[in-house]
């Protein structure tokens, strides 16, 4: 632990206020059209579509601009969610924070943030409804409801579903009951808007608020898809970029089809993009063989979500020039693999 405590408690609320800084930045709203043949949903569903180019009538808000860095002025703690396992692919929560060292741009980082406890998650719930899911979506919700009911009450989740359109069909809640309701209501048809669906996620994550220490959350996506984006108005690199500039992990699940159409290009191209979305974030890509798998998938990223550390630190770079930075994060016991985001993105002056 931090030997200081009136360090550690000033990096505390340093982290804090990270974070409802972050929270704060206004959003672009969803779009509100309807989803394109499917059932209206219920009136306590919202459905969200991200911004459309400005030639679309159907929408008000103007495509998103470059996202800002992470951090702002006079609060540049840097945060990481780490995951160590030992060979045996077992999660090792006993460690401390000398356990840990953190190299940004190859120069060691002084460890001031650390904390081993089991914080509260923050979470999206991603379904993939689009006509491909129709004869997998009944195992996918009883998947996705088992995950749900392993939530506590202290965390959060929303539930997403995405096909042509994006609806967010709960909002954030600790209500299971909600939940599962939400996760019933899904239906199959449509097209994939894989990168919309994960934009809509992110933007909401960030809307999440920590008030006080207590409410600091670590924020994960949960994707589940079986195939390659087909309809989404954002571009995967643009996507990917919002998301290497949270603190989110994504977490994604891809449904192999059966057959020969597993080694099409759409799939592969498919499985790159949820590998990309998990690797940059610090979070996991499965690609299970089996649908029966789905229940145990979801298993392992519960109990990974509740195994993790959270690092911070202050950079010593004292440039404010919005770079790209390189993370490593070493444990100094033997034989264990510790895993988190891949970077960050530098303050700027302004």
């Amino acid at each position: 632990m931090i030997s200081k405590s009136s360090r550690w408690i000033a990096t505390t609320v340093a982290f804090v206020v990270a974070l409802q800084i972050l929270s704060a930045q206004p959003q672009p709203s969803p779009s509100a059209s309807a989803r394109q043949a499917q059932p209206s949903p219920s009136a306590s569903a919202r459905q969200a579509q991200p911004p459309a180019p400005p030639a679309q009538t159907t929408t008000t808000t103007q495509p998103p601009q470059r996202q800002q860095p992470s951090f702002r002025a006079g609060v540049d703690l840097v945060s990481l969610n780490v995951t160590v396992t030992d060979g045996t692919a077992r999660y090792v929560t006993d460690l401390t924070a000398e356990d840990f060292n953190v190299f940004e741009d190859g120069v060691k980082q002084e460890v001031t943030f650390f904390n081993r406890t089991n914080l509260p998650i923050a979470l999206a719930l991603l379904l993939d409804t689009s006509a491909s899911m129709e004869s997998k979506l009944g195992t996918a919700q009883e998947a996705a409801i088992g995950f749900a009911r392993k939530l506590r009450p202290q965390d959060l989740a929303e539930v997403i579903d995405f096909d042509s359109r994006v609806v967010v069909l709960q909002n954030f809640t600790n209500g299971i009951g909600d939940l599962e309701q939400a996760i019933r209501k899904t239906s199959a048809g449509g097209s994939t808007s894989l990168y919309n669906a994960v934009y809509i996620a992110l933007k909401d994550l960030k809307k999440v608020v920590a008030k006080n220490v207590d409410e600091i959350r670590r924020q994960a996506i949960i994707l589940l898809s079986d195939g390659e984006d087909t309809s989404s108005l954002l571009p995967f690199e643009e996507v990917l970029d919002l998301a290497k500039r949270s603190e989110t992990a994504i977490y994604c699940i891809g449904l192999r089809a059966d057959g020969p159409s597993t080694s099409s290009r759409g799939f592969k191209e498919a499985e790159f993009v949820l590998r990309q979305f998990a690797q940059e974030t610090g979070g996991r890509a499965f690609f299970p063989s089996q649908l029966a798998d789905l229940t145990n998938v979801y298993g392992q990223i519960a109990d990974e979500l509740s195994s993790q550390y959270t690092v911070g630190y202050t950079s010593r770079n004292p440039k404010r020039d919005g770079s790209w930075r390189r993370l490593v994060l070493r444990v100094n016991r033997p034989n264990l693999t510790a895993r988190t985001k891949q970077g960050y993105f530098a303050p700027t002056s302004h």
